[in-house]
């Protein structure tokens, strides 16, 4: 009798460790390995070759190439079969156009947020205090492309800025662009180099290293925007354990360090 008690409770236990084995193994983690695509905003570069490196050291066999544009021109390579895994865009807009067309899958959260700034080259040769010097003849303006995320939130900036400047501000202003470019990282160029007296960035496009070349003059709230930062799989990805992978960790505690560092506003905290 007690033999047999014994026996049965060996067999129960030996169930039991027999599960816990299994249940270690299913949930320990495959490694990730291969190349994965990465289309990204052109203001994300360096937030986002810091978080592909980190994501390098923790997974050895994993390659992370990444594609740096204007939001809009990133969704339409997607849509004319560009191959990708990953899509993150500078606005909600460009974002719901991939959704629409099929390109990217349907979960696509918010990991970041941004804001604009002025920008002059650091001598200031168009003696720019604000907005409202924007519109003085002679100067000479640059801006994204009106349908690049950031040259879209310029333009609304100038908008809500006319409700204080007058109906005809907004005219006024764009009368002294001379030049629409095709990510604000070119915008940004064309400051460093003096080809402008003034344009709008983002505020995390403004390092340490620029600090010598370029200005920055805050943008009032009153008139500024919140530019929100979505990011999503692409439907067609031949890498979905990887994208999801580099999505977890641009929206974990570690990726959302990683996006503060360089002035983004994580959404997490």
């Amino acid at each position: 009798m007690i033999v047999r008690r014994w026996q049965s409770y060996g067999l129960v236990l030996g169930t039991l460790l027999l599960i816990a084995a299994s249940s270690r193994q299913t949930t320990t983690p495959l490694p990730i390995a291969g190349t994965l695509t990465v289309l990204a905003a052109a203001s994300l570069t360096e937030p986002f070759t810091a978080i592909g490196k980190r994501l390098e050291q923790l997974h050895p066999g994993l390659r992370i190439h990444f594609n740096f544009a204007g939001s809009q021109a990133l969704r339409m390579q997607l849509e004319q079969g560009a191959p990708a895994d990953v899509f993150a865009s500078a606005n909600l807009a460009q974002m719901k156009l991939a959704k629409r067309s099929g390109v990217v899958h349907d979960e696509a959260p918010v990991f970041a947020k941004n804001h604009l700034t002025l920008i002059v080259p650091s001598k200031n040769p168009g003696q720019i205090t604000g907005l409202q010097a924007l519109a003085t003849p002679g100067i000479k303006l640059v801006l994204a492309g009106r349908h690049v995320p950031a040259g879209h939130y310029s333009r609304r900036i100038l908008r809500r800025a006319a409700t204080d400047y007058g109906e005809a501000f907004e005219a006024r202003v764009l009368q002294n662009l001379v030049s629409e470019e095709h990510n604000v990282k070119q915008v940004v160029t064309k400051i460093q180099l003096g080809e402008a007296d003034a344009g709008m960035a983002y505020v995390s496009d403004i390092t340490l290293q620029m600090s010598n070349a370029i200005r920055s003059i805050p943008i009032p709230d009153a008139y500024n925007l919140a530019a929100d930062y979505p990011i999503a799989m692409v439907k067609d990805t031949r890498q979905p354990a990887a994208a999801q992978v580099f999505i977890d960790f641009v929206r974990s505690e570690q990726g959302q360090a990683i996006l503060k560092s360089y002035n983004f506003v994580p959404v997490l905290e």
